[in-house]
């Protein structure tokens, strides 16, 4: 569990999708719950150009990716992350991100009052299906 300024906020199950050589972008997925009412306004990783907060929706038959300026936790209420929804994306890949491996990623929450803080992660790199590479 992490904590921003004495308010409790837990991050389960962080994955990011490995990549191919070549790749540019990927998503990095995961549960965020909050003690308290807050929300979740970036992120940033070294092996990245850009991490940009996203969202998915059907427009016309067709599947519409976006930017959004942030997500809301409601108090003690568990929000998914996950592929076909919000989610992260890495833009600008620096390399290839292998099955096995771990990425640093620094996400800002915006607290009561307008106060901001930052948690610190490590997160698991699956292979390019989502899947854990065997053996871990």
């Amino acid at each position: 569990m992490a904590s921003a300024h004495g308010q409790a906020i837990e991050v389960k199950e962080a994955w990011v999708r490995g990549t191919v050589p070549g790749q540019t972008a990927t998503g990095a997925f995961m549960n965020i719950t909050s003690k308290a009412a807050a929300r979740l306004v970036g992120a940033a990783s070294p092996a990245a150009g850009a991490v940009e907060i996203h969202n998915m929706k059907m427009e016309g038959g067709v599947m519409k990716m976006f930017a959004v300026d942030g997500v809301d936790l409601p108090a003690n209420r568990t929000v998914r992350l996950a592929p076909g929804g919000v989610h992260f994306m890495f833009l600008e890949l620096k390399q290839a991100l292998k099955a096995g491996d771990r990425v640093p990623l620094k996400l800002t929450f915006e607290l009561a009052g307008g106060k901001r803080d930052t948690v610190d992660l490590a997160v698991e790199v699956r292979t390019v299906t989502g899947e854990k590479r065997r053996g871990l």
